[in-house]
């Protein structure tokens, strides 16, 4: 800010008008600033602001450069039921579907999904509150204990039911080998399976 001499003409009030425009002026620079920056963006740089399609829903969300799925899900969209444990591709408890598929969303960049389908596990229950009848067995079968690693273990599941609706207990453990649990309920999760699937009753 440009300092004014003191001088006898002064005054408070002149020099209150004198801040405010430096101030405005100065605002309305960044302004330009950053509009001129926006507009000359650099091939192949991220915009922040984009809308993603969770749980059938399309939510406009800031995002930047380097944000997880899972950090963006929780933190950003309140979508607490994916966990974040090892934060590094390994325990499956961040397991979420993208156009059916699962992906582990820790290790998975948010601009990377724009335009799929996401699916959490908060997004499996019907609109009257009905569980999804993977959920429903889970608990039938006592599998969650501690429950941290229970919402990776459903993802997995509904992923392998919907291209294979009725799979062995062997083709079953292989599609959920990807999600530990610490509580080593493993067995349980399988029965869940095996009752989602109708061939356990």
């Amino acid at each position: 800010m440009e300092i004014l001499p003191v001088t006898p003409k002064l005054t408070r009030r002149r020099f209150i008008k004198s801040v405010i425009f430096f101030g405005a002026a100065a605002s309305s620079g960044a302004g330009f600033y950053l509009a001129t920056a926006a507009a000359q963006r650099p091939a192949g740089g991220v915009e922040r602001l984009v809308s993603l399609n969770v749980n059938g829903r399309t939510r406009r969300v800031d995002v930047t450069p380097q944000e997880t799925l899972a950090h963006t899900l929780r933190y950003k969209l309140g979508l607490t039921g994916t966990k974040i444990g090892c934060n590094r591709g390994e325990c499956g408890a961040c397991t979420v579907t993208v156009d059916d598929v699962t992906n582990y969303a820790c290790s998975t960049l948010t601009h990377s999904v724009k335009g799929r389908q996401v699916v959490t596990v908060e997004g499996l229950r019907a609109a009257d509150g009905t569980l999804h009848a993977v959920q429903q067995a889970f608990i039938d079968e006592l599998s969650p204990q501690c429950g941290f690693c229970t919402p990776g273990q459903i993802m997995s599941a509904v992923a392998l039911l919907k291209t294979n609706p009725q799979p062995t207990r062997e083709e079953a453990r292989q599609a959920l080998s990807g999600n530990l649990c610490r509580c080593g309920a493993y067995d349980h999760y399988l029965n869940g399976v095996m009752r989602a699937s109708g061939q356990l009753s």
